[in-house]
């Protein structure tokens, strides 16, 4: 077993519990963003954070070429096995990208001034801190947006 094996387990255990609330919305309601400002729809919401661990782990830590478009992220319509796809491939991408990563290793490239995120230089154990920090709040937003448009809160 390597050792990010265990780091891959906890992202896991984030995308599939996104990825069971998509399920339980079915694929219209799991395209559907509360009317709440600034709201994003569940779905919109998990593809962003396959283009987060994506762009962060496969990007910056392994230097892998990742195209990224990201204000688009958070109006990505789609059907939600599909996205279950998506991650399944997602892993195997990491699994890859993270074999030859020592967590006190810089990255391989240092993401855009632009792009929010720490604000400070990151070494690989910091950058994957990052990815699960952001996947385990958007889990959560994930859960109370399914609660939301489940109670029947307007679209």
């Amino acid at each position: 077993m390597h050792e990010h094996d265990e780091y891959l387990y906890f992202l896991r255990r984030a995308f599939d519990g996104m990825l069971g609330a998509l399920e339980e919305l079915g694929d219209d309601l799991a395209n559907t963003a509360p009317h709440l400002p600034g709201a994003n729809s569940p779905y919109a919401i998990a593809y962003h954070c396959v283009a987060v661990a994506d762009y962060w782990l496969g990007h910056v830590i392994a230097g892998r070429r990742v195209d990224r478009d990201r204000p688009s992220e958070f109006t990505a319509k789609g059907d939600v096995p599909r996205l279950r796809t998506q991650v399944d491939a997602l892993f195997a991408r990491l699994q890859a990208d993270l074999c030859e990563a020592l967590p006190s290793q810089p990255p391989r490239n240092t993401p855009p001034a632009d792009f929010e995120g720490p604000d400070r230089p990151l070494s690989v154990r910091g950058v994957r801190l990052h990815v699960l920090e952001e996947l385990a709040q958007h889990h959560g937003q994930v859960q109370i947006t399914r609660d939301l448009l489940q109670a029947g809160v307007p679209a």
